[in-house]
Order: structure tokens, then C-alpha cells, then sequence
């Protein structure tokens, strides 16, 4: 198990709307999450001493944060990247705050996914972005864009197929995740979309690029999270009980991260590579997490995840969700927000915001004291508390060959 487990802990969460047009700079949302993370901590911005980030597009960084917000930084960076940059950055967080670099650290996200640049590659005035060739890429962008692939779900739906084809799965099985997805996000009033949705709903949404159609798709949506955390001697007195960092893995890369179409099997996702230094490092094994996200950049995505973190086997994840084991009530709930197919879409660091909340048992929903952690469990009510909340999981994706985690508990030791 690794030296760092259980010695920091997530403390604060905080994010704005979702929204299709934010009407407002990324600076103005990171600004507004970040005090409602820091002030869901119990803390104060004069507590907080360092700060981090990450972008795909222009945005405000550590520095601006922290100059609008008033606040002195011992300690700040941003990085490039999307879905596999919150566990990373969390990885980073441990042995900073561990080592004494700074007290208390802010986590932030802030994009205009849907008004600004968009996943797609569009501008806000519908021009897409410039062919850019980055050094050393092996000229994947180049290439990419000579075979007409120019948006992930492109991307993803070639070893999608594949993927379809080697297990005898179909696109109704794709469908059980949307549909899953759907309902935790008709129980979340924060979720963008939040009308429940059927198998036939799904298959009956138009084609996006096969196997994909429009309800496999992720949201793109203007939205700004935050998580404040801090050492866990700090952590015991504040305003919620604290989730403690067990372990997790940061970028695990598969053979091939440039060109992941290459590898004898295109869908064998870098979790296949993390998943016991994960679990290794957090002391604890599959069959241990009450809850789960898995990134839902596309329905198929979650479902690769979940095969390899070794939750189940190969080819099974599709009968598993059409089965219904990744509801509220089950086996074991998956991306209980709704998640990027219909809570909105934050490049995942929503899921740790969801999971700080779930496993201190204070999911905002409609049970009238779950600020006090009281809940009926009562999903015809809107009760979308988790019963289980001990130890969670989350998975992220970067593509078929990148893969993050990170394991989060409301015990810091066993």
C-alpha cells in the first residue's frame, strides 16, 4: 500500500450550473466554484495555499484565480489535458500537501464547452480549429484529419465496433448505459437533463457515426468545478466529514498512447495496465466499492472502464448494465449524477465533486435534511443518496490508451 494513504482527503466541493451559454468568462465560473468550495470546506480563501488546474482551450489559470479571489498561493500550476487530469492532479495534491509545500489545496476546472471552443473542434463562430501538428506526436493530428476523423466520437467509434464485434454486443447494450446514466440524473435536480429515457428512446435517437447515436454522446455545456483538500489532520474539524485519498494512478499509458488503432486490440483500454497499482496502492480490491464513475465521454467508454478495473469481465459490462446493476439500488451505482451523458460535461472532474458528496452522505437531492446527511432512500421522492457509501471508485478516460483513477473512502485507514 502506498506511503500516502489515507493522509489527505477532499474537504470542500463546489461547481456552477451547467448551461449552454454561460454568458460569462471562464475567470467569473472558476471564481464563483472555487468560493463555493471553499466555503462547502468550512475554510476561508485566506486558508487556501495552493491551486491547480487544467485546460484544453484558452482559460483562466491558477494565477488569475488567485488574484481575483484575493488569495496568496505558496504553491500553483496548470496543465494541459482533459479527461485523465483530475486523478492526476490529485496524485500531485497528495505529496504536496503531504510534504508541506502547502495547507490547503484547490483543484478547478472552468471551460466553455459548449459557448467557447467546443469538443468537436468548432469555434463559437463555427470555424474549426487549425490542423496543429504538436512535436514529437508521431503526426497523429495529420493523420487523423487526412481519414476524415475529425471529433472524438469519430475517434472512438472505430474501436467501438470492434469492440461490438469481438463480444457479439450491439448498440441496445450501449443503450443500457445511457439509459442507467438517465435515470441517476432524473433524481439529480443539478443535471441538465433530467426526463428518463428508455432503450427505444435510444435506439430511436439519431446516428451520430456507428455505433454511436445521439444519446451515447456527452453533453457539451458551459461549467466551472472546484474541490478543496488538505491534510487529513486538518480535515476532522470542518464543516463535513472528510473523503480520504486512498490511492489511485495518473495517466497510466497503454503500448501505444499516440495511435491506439495500432494495437492488436484497439479496445483494450491503459486500465487494463493501472488497475493493480490502483487497488495495490489503496488496499483495497473490486468487490470492495459501494459506488462507481466511470468517464461516459461515450456510453461505450464507461463500459470499457468497467472491464478493466476488473469490476467485470471481458465482454460482460454490456449484459451487466442491461441487467441493471449499475443503478442506485444495486450491485454497485454507476456515475450517480448522471455523469457527462446527462448530468453535463466537465472533462470528469464532476465525478470526484459527485463522490465527495456521496460518500460523506450529503448528495444534494430532495430528501428536505440531506444537508444534514439524512436521507429516505426514497428514489420516488427524488432521494439520490447512495444506501452503501464506504469506499468509491473513480475511472477516467483519455483515450483508448490513457487512463486515471482514484480510489476515495470515508475511512482513511482500514
Amino acid at each position: 500500500m502506498s506511503l500516502l494513504r489515507g493522509r489527505t482527503a477532499i474537504v470542500g466541493v463546489g461547481e456552477t450550473p451547467h448551461s449552454l451559454n454561460a454568458g460569462r468568462t471562464t475567470l467569473s465560473m472558476g471564481v464563483e466554484a472555487i468560493s463555493k468550495a471553499v466555503a462547502d470546506a468550512g475554510l476561508k480563501l485566506k486558508d487556501i495555499d495552493g491551486m491547480t488546474s487544467y485546460g484544453q482551450e484558452a482559460g483562466a489559470t491558477a494565477d488569475d484565480m488567485a488574484l481575483n479571489l484575493g488569495m496568496r498561493l505558496n504553491y500553483s500550476v496548470d496543465i494541459q489535458g482533459g479527461g485523465t487530469s483530475t486523478e492526476a492532479l490529485v496524485a500531485h495534491a497528495m505529496g504536496l500537501l503531504a510534504g508541506g509545500y502547502c495547507n490547503a489545496m484547490v483543484i478547478f476546472r472552468s471551460m466553455r464547452g459548449r459557448s467557447g471552443r467546443r469538443p468537436g473542434g468548432q469555434s463559437t463562430g463555427g470555424a474549426p480549429n487549425p490542423i496543429s501538428i504538436a512535436p514529437g506526436d508521431g503526426g497523429r493530428h495529420l493523420a487523423v484529419n487526412y481519414a476524415g476523423i475529425t471529433n472524438a466520437a469519430q475517434s472512438f467509434a472505430m474501436s467501438a465496433m470492434r469492440y461490438l464485434h469481438d463480444y457479439g454486443l450491439s448498440s441496445r447494450h450501449l443503450g443500457a448505459v445511457a439509459v442507467t446514466h438517465r435515470y441517476h440524473a432524473s433524481l439529480n435536480p443539478k443535471a441538465f437533463f433530467q426526463q428518463p429515457i428508455t432503450i427505444e428512446d435510444h435506439q430511436n435517437s439519431r446516428w451520430i457515426v456507428k455505433p454511436f447515436h445521439l444519446l451515447d454522446c456527452c453533453l457539451e455545456t458551459d461549467v466551472a468545478c472546484a474541490m478543496v483538500m488538505v491534510r487529513k489532520e486538518d480535515a476532522f474539524d470542518l464543516r463535513h466529514p472528510p473523503v480520504y485519498v486512498l490511492g489511485g494512478t495518473a495517466r497510466v499509458m497503454g503500448p501505444n498512447a499516440l495511435w491506439p488503432y495500432s494495437n492488436q486490440v484497439p479496445h483494450y483500454h491503459a486500465s487494463n495496465y493501472g488497475r493493480q497499482r490502483a487497488f495495490g496502492m489503496s488496499g483495497v480490491n473490486p468487490a470492495d466499492i459501494d459506488v462507481a464513475s466511470l468517464y461516459d465521454a461515450f456510453s461505450y467508454t464507461s463500459m470499457v472502464q468497467l472491464e478493466g478495473y476488473g469490476f467485470v469481465g471481458p465482454g460482460e459490462a454490456g449484459p451487466w448494465y442491461e441487467e441493471g446493476r449499475g443503478r442506485i439500488d444495486a450491485d454497485m451505482p454507476v456515475n450517480t449524477s448522471g455523469g457527462h451523458l446527462s448530468e453535463g460535461y466537465t472533462n470528469g472532474i464532476q465525478f470526484e465533486v459527485e463522490m465527495a458528496r456521496q460518500l460523506r452522505g450529503r448528495a444534494d437531492d430532495q430528501c428536505p435534511e440531506w444537508e444534514k446527511g439524512i436521507h429516505t432512500y426514497d428514489r420516488q421522492a427524488g432521494c439520490r443518496q447512495v444506501r452503501k457509501h464506504d469506499v468509491g471508485f473513480c475511472g477516467a478516460w483519455g483515450t483508448e490508451a490513457r487512463s486515471s483513477s482514484l480510489v476515495l473512502s470515508r475511512f482513511p485507514t482500514d
